[in-house]
């Protein structure tokens, strides 16, 4: 965790064999339960951003086609990316 993070305390209800599994996941880490979910939901959290970020491309792209009446049926995003390095 870097040094400018304000960290906050959080109370959190699991049902008890969640509440074992974290406890064991945290042991196996050498971490504490609150920090094992803490790292977990950051996880979660940076998925999710990657995903609507790829999300938004595709969005773009698509709207890009539609204003220029492309059709990008059947087009690989790879191809048109190697397209504009030629």
């Amino acid at each position: 965790m870097s040094s400018k993070s304000h960290l906050r305390n959080v109370t959190v209800t699991l049902e008890e064999d969640v509440a074992q599994w974290a406890r064991i996941e945290a042991a196996r880490r050498d971490t504490s339960v609150s920090r094992l979910l803490g790292e977990l939901l950051k996880e979660k959290m940076g998925a999710v951003e990657a995903k609507d970020s790829v999300a938004d491309a595709a969005d773009r792209l698509a709207n890009f086609g539609k204003r220029h009446r492309l059709s990008l049926r059947g087009i690989k995003i790879k191809d048109l990316i190697n397209e504009g390095r030629r």
